[in-house]
């Protein structure tokens, strides 16, 4: 039979269908349409975390709609463009700093070091334990009538008081020792670290000046074949600055390892590993500040951790002194001891097999007189030598800051010597020469010279800057404090 297909039925059902796509393309309409998500400013002020980005996860029975269709796609567009937002992050030499002091390892080990002292501060002017004795007889011993069955001592060693408090003090003098040692690490590991920053900033500026001055050595190479095409020049010039160009490729090989191996060096002082990237500062703001070497010398004598633990140490030395002078007084022990007796069964007497008790008091004897002499004359020597290193470290802390801060005002007249007399000059010169090698007035090599005397004193300029950077962090490093760069006026007297 022919099948008879109802008119009303057909549009119904074309309604239906059209009605469906209409829903579906609103739906796209309104994936379309959706707002972008927005990007918030990233302050300044607030030194962002570098996290991975975690696309939110969502539970299913929170979900509206159909629970397994794909999460909207402005979302990942959204990410693509909160991601490198958080990710550029530069880090400065104060993130270095943080890093160093919170994860190198000899500071963590120094700090544990200097822990365990002020803890053995706390045991050793105390008695030493007690000592619990028992003897037992298997064989009663006959005490006629009684019979002895056991025995039990209990014994106390009573050092001398005076020897236990000056051991006291000697340790304690040596934990503040351990506590300054431990300070002038940290100066140490600081210094290291802007050191090395420094020089991270002279290779950066090698390897950027040197890429420069290859675009303008091909610039040199094109006019030299343009010359020898023309006939006014010979081929030996395009084989001068082709040799020019790859003596630059050279240096270029010498500086990237030295900024890797730089690289290396800073991330072992922060305490982390070799392959951490690191982006060379680009600018350096350095100047001399206003000292002169009678400040920083008073500076030093009284805030130098090294300089403080050295008389710490003497003071702990003379304290020896004492302990070992003690050691002559006698060492007293007192003890108590209990003896279990039991009489004999035929025995009625009164008292008969009641236990017995004793007191013991004893006594060291220092009699050997020469052993003691030789116990204070090492102490004694022990002291001298304290008192010569504390000599030793404050004159080399002096010769120190008189080097350095002459190095600091060498490295300043040099600076300003290169920004206005060298560098505008050496610049003159080299543009004059390109211009007259247009008109044949010069000859190539010349150029080539000049060229290379003005790269010369370019990576000198940034030396130099470099040089002026290290030399005040190792004043400041050698002082003890991060002192300003224009100190504090004195304060009036009262």
């Amino acid at each position: 039979m022919r099948k008879i297909v109802r008119l009303d039925v057909f549009l119904l059902q074309t309604a239906v269908v059209i009605c469906c796509l209409g829903c579906e393309t609103s739906k796209q309409q309104q994936v379309r349409t959706s707002p972008p998500l927005e990007q918030k400013p990233v302050s300044a002020a607030v030194t962002p975390v570098v996290r991975p980005v975690e696309p939110t996860v969502q539970l299913a029975s929170h979900q509206q709609g159909n629970p397994g269709q794909l999460p909207p796609p402005q979302n990942a567009a959204g990410l693509e463009h909160v991601a490198p937002v958080l990710l550029q992050h530069v880090e400065t030499l104060a993130d270095l700093e943080l890093a160093g002091l919170s994860n190198n390892p000899t500071l963590r080990r120094m700090q544990q070091e200097a822990a365990a002292e002020w803890a053995k501060v706390g045991y050793v002017a105390k008695l030493p334990d007690p000592t619990l004795s028992g003897m037992f007889f298997g064989d009663a011993m006959n005490f006629v009538p009684d019979r002895q069955l056991a025995e039990l001592q209990y014994m106390q060693m009573i050092p001398w008081i005076g020897r236990l408090k000056a051991e006291a003090q000697m340790a304690s003098f040596e934990a503040l020792v351990a506590e300054n040692q431990y300070q002038a690490e940290r100066l140490r590991v600081v210094g290291e670290i802007r050191t090395t920053w420094y020089k991270l900033y002279v290779l950066g500026k090698q390897i950027s000046t040197t890429q420069a001055e290859q675009g303008q050595l091909e610039s040199l190479i094109k006019t030299a074949n343009a010359r020898v095409a023309a006939g006014d020049a010979q081929a030996g010039d395009v084989l001068m600055a082709t040799l020019e160009f790859s003596s630059l490729q050279e240096q270029l090989l010498s500086y990237r390892q030295q900024l890797v191996a730089t690289t290396a060096e800073l991330n072992r002082l922060a305490g982390r590993e070799s392959r951490t990237p690191i982006s060379p500062p680009t600018r350096l703001d350095v100047e001399v500040p206003q000292w002169d070497h009678d400040l920083l010398h008073h500076i030093a004598m009284g805030a130098q951790p090294e300089l403080n633990a050295a008389r710490l140490r003497t003071a702990a030395t003379r304290w020896g002194i004492e302990v070992a002078r003690l050691k002559r007084r006698p060492d007293v022990s007192v003890g108590a001891s209990w003896m279990v007796m039991a009489a004999d069964p035929a025995d009625m007497s009164p008292g008969a097999g009641n236990d017995a008790w004793t007191l013991n008091v004893s006594s060291t004897l220092p009699i050997w007189h020469r052993k003691n002499e030789a116990m204070v004359n090492e102490a004694t020597r022990q002291h001298y030598a304290a008192h010569a290193t504390e000599d030793e470290v404050s004159l080399r802390i002096d010769a120190n800051l008189r080097d350095l801060w002459e190095q600091a005002r060498a490295a300043q007249q040099t600076i300003e010597l290169y920004e206005k007399t060298i560098l505008p000059q050496a610049r003159q010169t080299f543009e004059a020469d390109q211009k007259s090698l247009v008109n044949n007035t010069v000859t190539f090599d010349r150029v080539i010279r000049d060229y290379r005397t003005l790269l010369n004193l370019e990576l000198g300029y940034h030396r130099a800057l470099g040089q002026l950077a290290t030399t005040l962090a190792r004043i400041r490093q050698t002082v003890g404090v991060d002192l300003l760069a224009t100190p504090d006026a004195p304060q009036p007297a009262p």
